[in-house]
């Protein structure tokens, strides 16, 4: 494995302790959302503006809409997949929620002329199965209400839109710019949505502060921000179908601290899903990395 992947398996296991920390949160949804983000920021902002300062005040208009429209999708991600997790199992909606690689796949080819190998849509195929099975066996067993399994699904489509404008952006923008400016603008949508619906940003119990910290320090400062990092070297398909590694490790994470019951469908289906993965990220000896984009700055 080649350090451009050892770091998004890394970012992936990061990622994946987000369903547990939000369940121990007592909180609601988007103001765990604007917490998360607007912590992120507050910790990458120092940093970014210390190292970063001159890219960023050097940035065109264009890039700058275009930073600030993924921060808008992964703002609208997270509002709904944090939602989607009070009407479900970690399992149902962490699957639903990675479905992603459909829609990122079909995009990239279109938009970036991205070819995938026979091996790694057997892989993107195979892995999606496996995420069906699991998502199967909780939907009969009664744990996907429609309104949980739509707002996982929407919240698929609008991390599609995270990733792919990430790819583009990525290949000119220096990691410390495009975190600081994703981060920051979804922080400040939350929070203002948050507010505008009228919920309390403050008063919570001790250990849900302690939550929401972990929460930005470790799924999104760790693992995000290793992901984001990926995205200027490897394709943004792979890295969508990396991330259904996420709902394996969710779910064990679930049975061991939350409790939450493991059947051995769902064991069958988590092994499927890290076949698909080894398939579609497969590469034989001796192919290069995929050649980064090219950005037309407007």
């Amino acid at each position: 494995m080649n350090r451009y992947r050892l770091v998004l398996a890394l970012g992936v296991v990061f990622v994946s302790s987000a369903a547990i920390l939000i369940r121990l949160t007592e909180a609601h949804p988007l103001v765990i959302a604007a917490y998360r983000l607007c912590i992120t920021s507050l910790i990458i902002a120092p940093i970014s503006l210390t190292f970063a300062r001159r890219e960023i005040r050097q940035l065109s208009l264009s890039k700058f809409l275009l930073a600030v429209s993924s921060g808008a999708c992964l703002a609208l991600h997270f509002g709904l997949w944090i939602t989607s997790l009070g009407d479900t199992s970690v399992a149902s909606s962490v699957v639903l929620v990675t479905s992603s690689p459909i829609f990122v796949a079909l995009v990239s080819y279109w938009l970036f002329k991205e070819r995938l190998s026979r091996l790694s849509i057997t892989g993107i195929i195979v892995c999606i199965a496996g995420a069906i099975i699991i998502g199967y066996v909780n939907w009969q067993g009664g744990a996907i209400p429609l309104l949980g399994a739509v707002l996982a699904f929407t919240g698929a489509i609008a991390v599609s839109g995270y990733m792919l404008i990430g790819r583009i952006l990525r290949q000119s923008m220096g990691l410390l710019t495009y975190i600081f400016l994703t981060y920051t603008s979804a922080g400040i949508i939350l929070l203002a949505a948050a507010m505008l619906i009228r919920q309390p940003l403050t008063g919570y119990s001790g250990n849900t502060y302690l939550m929401l910290i972990l929460l930005a320090v470790v799924p999104q400062v760790l693992g995000h921000s290793s992901i984001n990092w990926s995205l200027r070297f490897l394709s943004a398909t792979e890295i969508t179908v990396a991330i259904l590694g996420e709902p394996v490790i969710a779910i064990i994470m679930a049975f061991f601290i939350l409790k939450e019951p493991l059947s051995i469908w769902e064991i069958a289906g988590g092994i499927i899903i890290l076949v698909g993965i080894y398939l579609a990220m497969y590469r034989p000896p001796g192919r290069k990395i995929d050649k980064p984009l090219e950005f037309i700055d407007a």
